[in-house]
């Protein structure tokens, strides 16, 4: 009787053992699985045009700010935002160094391109799409045509704590990102033009006469 118990515990125990770490696996091929959807529908996009709507909201849901405008953006590393007034501001990578034009200040900040997808969240949609998987915890929910990913930054010193990205029928539409004291900002594209020429040159700031320059 006591041989058959011991040899009961043994197989309960071994299973305790095993669980986790078939738990651990499964896992790990979810998160493969989702990084290389996500990681087919980021890469599908050589180039990528359109318009986008901002809205910025505190914690408790309270409007902090409303902008939009034009976004151009081309693999790997280029892009271009332009935020339109009252709000005016351009923001140009050309995949080495970043320029921030602030035409109300009158001043352009030069700084070299940060390659790390959770300081740059335009380099998720523009940038290696082989870096996703080594730079954040990917989950993934598919509704019919809407596809979720769920991105968590593995790093501690990021821009963000949390970064949803949702596809309508293969296109990105919709961006949400989540800081630590829990400021919300959702980016809504509209009007995207996919795999459209774009010229190197384009990602290329020229500075205007007269402007300060600040160079980090």
């Amino acid at each position: 009787m006591l041989t058959q118990l011991g040899k009961t515990f043994r197989r309960w125990s071994l299973a305790a053992l095993l669980m986790p770490l078939a738990l651990s696996a499964l896992a790990d091929n979810a998160q493969e699985q989702a990084a290389a959807k996500l990681a087919g529908l980021l890469g599908g996009a050589d180039t990528l045009q359109g318009r986008f709507s901002q809205l910025t909201l505190d914690a408790t849901g309270t409007q902090l700010q409303e902008s939009s405008g034009l976004m151009e953006l081309k693999r790997p590393g280029m892009f271009r935002w332009v935020t339109e007034p009252p709000l005016e501001q351009e923001l140009v990578s050309d995949g080495k160094k970043v320029w921030l034009y602030d035409p109300d200040l009158m001043q352009v900040t030069i700084q070299s391109m940060d390659e790390r997808m959770t300081h740059t969240p335009a380099l998720l949609l523009s940038g290696d799409v082989k870096q996703i998987r080594s730079s954040f915890d990917i989950e993934y929910k598919e509704n019919g045509s809407v596809s979720d990913f769920f991105l968590t930054p593995l790093a501690k010193d990021t821009l963000f704590d949390s970064l949803r990205l949702s596809f309508k029928d293969g296109l990105i539409y919709d961006m949400q990102l989540t800081d630590a004291v829990g400021q919300r900002t959702n980016i809504l594209f509209m009007s995207l033009r996919l795999n459209e020429p774009l010229a190197d040159s384009h990602f290329r700031f020229d500075i205007p006469d007269g402007v300060d320059v600040i160079e980090e």
